[in-house]
Order: structure tokens, then C-alpha cells, then sequence
């Protein structure tokens, strides 16, 4: 009866062991911002990355809360090449949470003023987009209740790996 009972246990962790295993994907819609989702991209995207079970290096993959807030509020950091201890922090900030965001180096002066227009303010370097949601200029109480609301967890779970231009 012992063997019969080890059997059963083996054949149990052999069926569930591809059930943790999950798919998630990551594109950019026309937007440009990206999208995590378990669903696969719509057609119209032809470049799109697929995580299974553990995303690249091992590191598991974006908790649910996570990959609910980043479906539904996408981040978005706007900074610029000479922005420097600002976007350090605010980068320091986003990765501090975990939040995966995708980041906008402005490179001329036409993006800048369009980007600005649509914050409602000249100076916002660094700016954040949550959803549809804007913040002009780095002001970490602000940005936390904008990421709170949205449904991003406080703190990053161990492992979590940087977002962002200067990550890699």
C-alpha cells in the first residue's frame, strides 16, 4: 500500500509541475507603450517577446498584481540626455517598486514641446505617465500615490529585474 501511495504522490507532482509554467508576452502597441499581458499580441504586431514559466535569467515572472497594473496603466518616463540626479531618482524609484515601465528619451526639440503640451507644463523633466495619468517633474510622494492608485505593489518583490533605457 506504501508503494501504491508514493506512485500516486509522484504522478501528482508530475501533472502539476507544468501548471506553474505560464506565458506572458510583452510588445509595444502603436502608441508605443508597452504591454504585458497572458493573452497573445493582436495580429497587427509582428515584434513581440514571449516569457514562459520563469521570465529571462531564471527570475519568475511579473506577479499578477503587476501584470494587471501594467495592462491597465502602462508607465511611461520621460526624460532627457542631460537629465541626470532627477531621472537617476525617479528610475531608482520605479525599479524600487518593481513597476515596469518603458522609457522616453527625448531627443529633439519637437518631441519635448509636444510631450510638454500634452503634461500641461514647459518644465517636467523628469515626467511620468501612469495610464492616463500625467505628472510633469520628479516629486516622489506624488508619483507613489499615482503608482498606488494604479495598483503597483510598494515594493518590488527579490528579484525583480530594473526597467527602463539605462537598466541594461
Amino acid at each position: 500500500m506504501p508503494a501504491f501511495r508514493s506512485f500516486l504522490f509522484c504522478a501528482a507532482i508530475a501533472i502539476a509541475a507544468p501548471c506553474g509554467a505560464q506565458t506572458t508576452y510583452r510588445w509595444a502597441d502603436k502608441t508605443g507603450q508597452t504591454v504585458y499581458s497572458d493573452q497573445p499580441p493582436p495580429p497587427e504586431i509582428k515584434v513581440f517577446e514571449t516569457v514562459e514559466g520563469h521570465a529571462r535569467g531564471g527570475e519568475p515572472p511579473l506577479s499578477y498584481a503587476v501584470r494587471q497594473a501594467a495592462e491597465k496603466y502602462p508607465v511611461t518616463l520621460y526624460t532627457t540626455a542631460n537629465c541626470k540626479e532627477s531621472c537617476a531618482n525617479a528610475r531608482s524609484l520605479l525599479n524600487g517598486r518593481g513597476v515596469p515601465f518603458s522609457e522616453k528619451l527625448l531627443t529633439g526639440q519637437e518631441e519635448y514641446t509636444e510631450i510638454a503640451r500634452q503634461m500641461g507644463n514647459e518644465a517636467f523633466i523628469p515626467g511620468l505617465r501612469v495610464g492616463a495619468q500625467n505628472f510633469p517633474g520628479f516629486e516622489a510622494n506624488s508619483w507613489n500615490n499615482l503608482l498606488d492608485l494604479a495598483g503597483y505593489p510598494r515594493t518590488a518583490p527579490y528579484g525583480s529585474k530594473p526597467s527602463g533605457v539605462f537598466s541594461r
